[in-house]
């Protein structure tokens, strides 16, 4: 895979995380929002998606972090061969 197919690839992903609603807080809703609420199970399920998608987002900052610091030393790297 080249490196422009990469980046697209890596921003269509980030696109997609960041496009997922946060879940709101429990203590947030008012009396009248609480019967519309998900049962705590759901509730449980979707703060740990929610964390899931946090540590996910972090792990591709940190990659595309790492790419770029990688393709910067190979490229002084190969100026040294020069």
């Amino acid at each position: 895979m080249d490196e422009a197919a990469l980046r697209e690839k890596i921003g269509e992903i980030l696109s997609e995380a960041q496009r997922v609603p946060a879940v709101a807080e429990p203590g947030a809703a008012g009396p009248s929002q609480r019967e519309h609420q998900p049962p705590s199970g759901l509730r449980r399920e979707m703060a740990a998606l929610e964390d899931s998608l946090d540590h996910l987002r972090l792990a591709i900052k940190y990659l595309v972090f790492d790419l770029e610091a990688t393709k910067r030393e190979n490229r002084l790297l190969r100026e040294l061969l020069e």
